[in-house]
């Protein structure tokens, strides 16, 4: 009679922990796909050209990065723009401004 009892809550315990990893396999999945949906919306810049930036922002560029190079540059509606800079050191950084060269953080 205890084998059977002993045997009955050990096939409970087993399926109660096996549907609870499966669950929360599921919760993360949706919480990745939330994420890149909202990093999609919000990233709505458009390429342009170096000569199309504010020369607020070129000043900025030249004063506050000595020795790094534009890569590429982009634009939004608020005109507020993304650069994609190679620093001195070789690592590419993204950096971005207002159309008076101000620095804005971004997350």
């Amino acid at each position: 009679m205890k084998k059977i009892i002993l045997t009955a809550a050990i096939a409970l315990g087993t399926l109660t922990a096996m549907n609870a990893q499966e669950k929360k396999t599921e919760t993360m999945a949706m919480t990745k796909t939330e994420v890149k949906t909202t990093v999609a919306v919000q990233d709505n810049y458009k390429a342009i050209t170096a000569e199309k930036l504010p020369q607020a922002v070129k000043e900025a560029f030249a004063s506050d990065f000595k020795g790094a190079t534009l890569t590429k540059a982009f634009a939004n509606d608020k005109d507020e723009y993304k650069l994609v800079i190679t620093t001195a050191d070789k690592a590419e950084k993204t950096v971005y401004a207002n159309s008076k060269g101000e620095w804005i953080k971004k997350q």
